[in-house]
Parts: structure tokens; sequence; C-alpha cells
């Protein structure tokens, strides 16, 4: 897109990279502070949060917890929320504060008008996990409540009651996992990140929940790294996925499995699939009107591919092996994104990134702005500017990602943005006052692809 002015740069908001470290220590501090991100308090941000009380009452959540919402402008009835659930630790709490403002997952959202829920408790090294991560010590109740305080908040009373995508790294898959015991009947699709207490109650060193026939009709997909396996300290995440889903698909339950041939604990580029997933999750199950039942999900319509495999997923009435330890996959888009993923620990796109619009230059500051529709499959990697056909420079000037492609906003090891946070703005210090120029701003996605 083109604007006739003067220049263009670019400024950033808030963080460092998580770590995610599930300790169970005795002691007992906090609360957590977390870094403050302005824009969590204007619209179309709302947040609220539960501060850790000072004498708990038994069955009450005794670490606080601060939940930020993003609701896409415009959007009348908000259809769904998708949360997307740290891990445990310090690192992964102060990061998580800005999920709700991941420009990639606000695409999925906007897609299939819901909303964006960002948690972030406030626990301290030192405190157990499981003091949250276990939603019958008293988070679940918060999470109910708090939905209810943001329907106010946010003038969408739909909100207090709206079903859920599930997305939990680690200690996240945990609290999703039990969560899917309580409520499934409100739960479109779970996501399980390195994560799931399946594990731990089969072992007895949790209470084991009771399995509603419900829950067990709840699409899921589990994702552990592959360098999980046998690791010393994390082989248990990938001990319980599996474990998971093998009981879990001979009961008939749709769920599939994602091994990233790429990573351990970390979330890597398991974005590219599990955006791809709820997605298509989301289209089967959201009822046509708002309150109504979640669809019910037909497994015969899926896809199917053998366990461990790289082989290609075919139609679930054209599978030749055993279907009750196959993967499941709800569609061609998704079992094609699949078998790249198990592949290569990411995910193809042969299209490029929208193109930016509405480019505006202020002659008092040099600065050009723009607003950017995001690639849905692949997110942005950089914005490159042009003046007169030249390029004379990019948003950001160096895009990193530590844990996989490199992202407009960076992210952690959690999978959020990192601090600072991004805007559309770049100035041109090079153009001189009076002179006419002309401008372009284009997209690059995370393939590499550029906007037309």
């Amino acid at each position: 897109m083109k604007s006739r002015a003067l220049p263009l740069v670019l400024t950033l908001l808030c963080f460092a990279v998580n770590s995610v470290q599930p300790t169970v220590a005795d002691e007992k501090k906090g609360p957590l502070e977390l870094p403050r991100v302005e824009a969590s308090y204007h619209p179309p941000y709302y947040s609220t949060t539960y501060e850790q009380p000072a004498n708990p009452e038994e069955g009450q959540l005794q670490i606080g917890v601060t939940y930020t919402l993003w609701i896409p402008e415009g959007l009348k009835k908000v259809r769904g929320i998708i949360v997307h659930q740290h891990g445990c630790g310090e690192g992964s709490c102060k990061g998580s504060v800005t999920a709700a403002h991941d420009l990639h997952w606000q695409e999925l959202a906007r897609k299939n008008g819901c909303a964006l829920l960002g948690p972030s408790f406030h626990q301290v090294q030192a405190q157990n996990c499981r003091l949250w991560c276990d939603p019958r010590n008293g988070s679940s109740k918060v999470f109910i409540e708090s939905l209810k305080k943001l329907a106010e908040l946010s003038g969408h009373p739909e909100v207090a009651t709206a079903p859920w995508c599930l997305w939990g790294h680690s200690g996240g898959g945990f609290w999703s996992s039990l969560m899917q015991m309580q409520y499934p009947e409100r739960i479109v699709a779970i996501w399980f990140q390195s994560g799931t207490a399946f594990g731990y109650w089969t072992k007895g060193e949790i209470p084991a929940p009771e399995i509603p026939a419900a829950a067990m009709q709840v699409p899921m997909m589990a994702n552990p790294g592959l360098k999980e396996k046998g690791h010393e300290r994390f082989r248990r995440a990938w001990d319980g996925s599996l474990a998971m889903f093998k009981s879990y698909r001979a009961k008939g339950a749709p769920i599939g499995f994602a091994p990233d041939p790429r990573t351990g604990h970390e979330t890597g580029d398991s974005r590219y699939l599990a955006i791809r997933f709820f997605d298509a999750c989301l289209k089967l199950r959201l009822p046509d009107q708002a309150g109504a039942p979640l669809k019910k999900i037909d497994i015969k319509q899926g896809w199917l591919a053998p366990l461990l495999s790289e082989e290609t997923p075919v139609p679930y009435k054209d599978y030749q092996g055993d279907k009750a330890n196959a993967v499941w996959l709800p569609d061609q888009t998704v079992a094609q994104a699949w078998l790249d993923f198990v592949k290569t620990g990411a995910v193809s796109d042969q299209t490029p990134p929208p193109a930016p619009t509405e480019i505006k230059f202020d002659p008092q500051t040099g600065t050009v702005t723009w607003n950017a529709p995001i690639d849905f499959e692949s997110g942005i990697q950089k914005f490159i500017i042009r003046r007169d056909g030249k390029q004379i420079g990019q948003i950001p000037e160096k895009p990193t990602n530590r844990f996989g492609r490199p992202l407009l906003q960076g992210m952690s090891y959690g999978d959020t943005p990192v601090l600072p946070l991004l805007k559309f703005q770049f100035v041109d210090k090079t153009a001189q006052k009076g002179k006419s120029y002309q401008y372009d701003v284009t997209s690059v996605n995370t393939t590499g692809l550029e906007s037309r």
C-alpha cells in the first residue's frame, strides 16, 4: 500500500524469556509482582485480578491471578474464548502478561468471533505450582468468577457463559486436563503443550478425577517435544502425553498426537499447527446461535494417521490400520499441517500475507503509521519500508526468536510476545522537510513471503 508523505520507525512494549519450572517447595512467598502492560487496562483489553489471600480458607485459591481479555473491536457477540494458559514458575507467570496481546492468536480469535484470554498467576518460584495448576485447589472457581467480572467490565455478558478453547503449556496442560473433567460441556477443544495431569493421577500422585463421557467427546491434541523423551527432567511430559493419547483414543476420543521433532519442553513453532487445529474445531463445534450447546464431533468425518509415524493421513473411512490407536485429525487442512509439523517442527505456507493498509504521515515528527492485517497461517515476521521504491528500513530491524521462526513480536519459551510490544510506526530520519516522497509498507510472514 502507498502513502504520499514522509518517514517511518517503530517502538515496542514489555518483557523477557520465560522458563517453565514446576517446583514444589514447601515455603510460601509472594505475591509475585508481574510486569505491567498499560494497554491491558484499556479497551479492547479488559483486566481483573484476584489477590492472594492472607489467610486462605479451605479450598480457596492461595495464589493471586490476573486475567487479561482481548475482544475484537466491533464484535457484537463473543462466540467463544481462547484461553492461553502458561506453565509453572516465575518466568512463565511474568511472560504470560502479553498472551492476550499476541497478534497471531488474536487473528484466530477475530476469524471465529472469539475473545483471547491470557491468565497470569502470581506464583513465586518457591510456591508449589499445584496450588493453581490443579483446578480443584480453587483456580477453577476463580476462573469462572473472573469471567463473570470480565463480562461486566467489557459489556459483553456472554463472556461469562461462552465456551472455551484451552491451550495449556506444561502446568497449563495439567490444569486443562483436569478442567476437562469438570467442564467438558464448555470446552470446544484442548491443546496439550508438553503437559497433562493424566500420568500423575494414574500413578496415584494426585486424586484421580471421574472421567465423564462428555470429556471423551472433546477434540484434543497432545504435543510434547521429541527431546523430552527419556529426558531426566521432562520425560514425564512425553510419557504422560503418550499414555493419555493411547488411553483416550482407545475410548474413541477424538485426540491426536503431534510430537515436535525439534524441541524439548519449549513451545517452538507449535503455534502454526495449534492455530489451525483450533480453527477447524471452532468451525465444527461452535453453535449457530450463541448460548446453544456445542455441536458434537463426528469422529468418522476426521482423518487418521499411524501413531509416531510420518505417513500421510487419510480420511477415516479409508484408514486400513487399527483406528483405535491412530492419530485423529479434524479435517484435511489440519491433516496436511500435521504431516508438515511432525516432519519439520513447523508448517509450510504458500500464500503471501495481506498488505498493510491506512498508511498515514505526520509531517511534524516524520512518522509513518499503518494498520496491518495479520497472516492467519504464519503470522508476521517483519514490515519492510520503502521510499520512492527503495528500501530504507524494516520493523523490527532484526527479527528474533530463540525458540523458532523469527516473529514480529518475538516469542518467549511459553509462546508469548516479548516486551516491549511493537507499534506499527517508523520514523524516516533522512527525509528532507518540504520534499515530497512516496512510501510503501509491505508485510513479510514467518515463511519469508512478502505481501503484494
